[in-house]
């Protein structure tokens, strides 16, 4: 290795394990601050607490190396740059990219082992984090609950809400509820405006009470034939509160070093999520199959066809109800309300039901292609961080730290909001995952040419010159 691929080497290393140490630390610490709740009052000891340091660690480490990638590549050529290694090595027939070289081929190996990082030590990091973080919650079981997504940790409930509020975090706004306590099969669905969790320590039992709601429950026979499927039996009622206790005796008592959960998106590597999305996408289109078959015989369409349009019927008459006396009327009406309620109910958590299994769908592709966008980011964001370094010409900490975080907040910005719409299904999984690349690698293309060229960030020229030629061309000749 030559002298001067050490000089820059070493020039670049030195705040990249700083910058990196310094980012990892507040990654870290960030992620205590937000566990605080969970961990403080549970009487956990320190080993445990340094435990969940330790993953998260791991977890976030594959977060903190582009950062540190831009930053310490902004910072080691900005240095050079100010002090006028660059015009040195220029007067000495040396091109910026041959400048460049030996970080190249560095941050290649940075992106090589981030990706091994991703593909095995990340999964299982969150995967010790992750049963560590839930053990600890189920302290509390309130606290365990998630708002956005069901919540399958309690025994024979599936539990979601879209907000959970108030001093404890026991008060939750509009509650789903799928109660599968029963053995015989039976189909309970509970909905309600709003609900509160009252548990105590120690205790086996958490209260769950509900208000202005609706209780759904279809008996449904040993049998599952056509026709005993039209006359199936359901039970229907609105209720203002309604109270009852779940068994936790088995949530609570859970050891803190207990895994249960080890088929989550994030906890499987790039082969095994390869392996296990097209069985999910299968599952997925059974269940569509299953789904519409279900309101093909419930809403008996397979008769449907062998009636007329009713508004072209030449003897229909408005004035059907009129056949009935005031009370016969009011029976036809609440029984037609009532009908369309359930019917309503129930298209609605079917369609919750289907957008819940496709977004959990998504999260596994996101997460296979995400993995390997993250791993180039690093080379992405270097040949972001390099020529702008040498283009601005400045060091230290100032203005290259001010340049690197706004650069990387429009990253992950971008990339967050990829991701948000791939899970809603409003883009595919590879774009909403790689779309701050594609934004990011044009831009990185233009600083490159910029800097290799020894031309500044913007040529101001370009803007002036338009301006100046109109106005020589509109001021009158003497």
């Amino acid at each position: 290795m030559k002298i001067l691929d050490r000089y820059i080497l070493k020039s670049f290393l030195v705040p990249f394990f700083a910058t990196f140490l310094i980012i990892l630390f507040v990654l870290v610490m960030q992620a205590l601050w937000m566990a605080f709740e969970s961990i403080a009052g549970k009487g956990i000891g320190l080993f445990f607490i340094f435990k969940f340091l330790y993953y998260t660690a791991l977890v976030v480490s594959s977060q903190a190396l582009p950062i540190a990638v831009l930053l310490s590549s902004i910072m080691a050529l900005g240095n050079m740059s100010e002090n006028y290694e660059f015009a040195a090595a220029k007067s000495a027939s040396i091109s910026l990219m041959r400048f460049m070289r030996p970080l190249i081929l560095l941050t290649l190996l940075i992106s090589v082992l981030n990706f091994l990082s991703l593909n095995y030590v990340f999964p299982y990091a969150t995967l010790k984090q992750k049963n560590l973080t839930n053990n600890i919650k189920k302290k509390t079981p309130a606290l365990a609950l998630i708002s956005g997504s069901f919540n399958s940790e309690i025994p024979n409930y599936q539990i979601k809400f879209d907000e959970k509020y108030g001093e404890e975090q026991n008060l939750l706004k509009k509650v789903l509820i799928y109660d599968l306590s029963s053995k015989k099969g039976n189909k309970k669905i509970i909905t309600a405006e709003r609900g509160k969790i009252i548990s105590e320590e120690g205790s086996k039992y958490m209260t769950l009470v509900l208000f202005d709601g609706f209780y759904h429950e279809e008996h449904i026979p040993k049998r599952r034939s056509v026709k005993s499927m039209k006359k199936m039996p359901a039970s229907n009622a609105t209720f203002k509160e309604y109270t009852f206790n779940i068994d936790i005796s088995k949530f609570t008592d859970d050891d803190l070093d207990d895994e249960k959960y080890t088929k989550s998106y994030n906890m499987l590597s790039l082969g095994q999520l390869k392996d296990t999305i097209p069985a999910m996408k299968s599952s997925y289109d059974e269940y569509l199959i299953s789904k519409s078959k279900s309101i093909y015989i419930k809403i008996n369409a397979k008769e449907l066809h062998k009636q007329d349009d009713s508004l072209s019927l030449a003897k229909f008459k408005p004035e059907v109800l009129n056949n009935f006396n005031l009370s016969g009327k009011i029976s036809v009406l609440n029984a037609a309300i009532n009908n369309v309620k359930n019917s309503t109910t129930n298209i609605k958590t079917d369609k919750k039901s289907i957008q819940w299994k496709r977004k959990i769908l998504n999260l596994y592709d996101i997460e296979f292609h995400n993995r390997i966008a993250i791993s180039l980011s690093c080379l992405i964001l270097f040949f972001i961080g390099a020529p702008l370094g040498s283009i601005i010409r400045k060091g230290g900490f100032g203005l290259p730290m001010i340049l690197a975080i706004i650069i990387y907040v429009i990253y992950f910005f971008v990339n967050t909001f990829g991701r948000n719409l791939a899970e809603e299904s409003s883009l595919s999984a590879f774009v909403g995952s790689w779309v701050s690349s594609i934004i990011m690698i044009p831009f990185a293309y233009f600083l490159t040419r910029r800097a290799s060229k020894g031309m500044g960030l913007f040529n101001i020229d370009v803007f002036l010159h338009p301006l100046t030629k109109f106005i020589k061309k509109a001021k009158p000749s003497e």
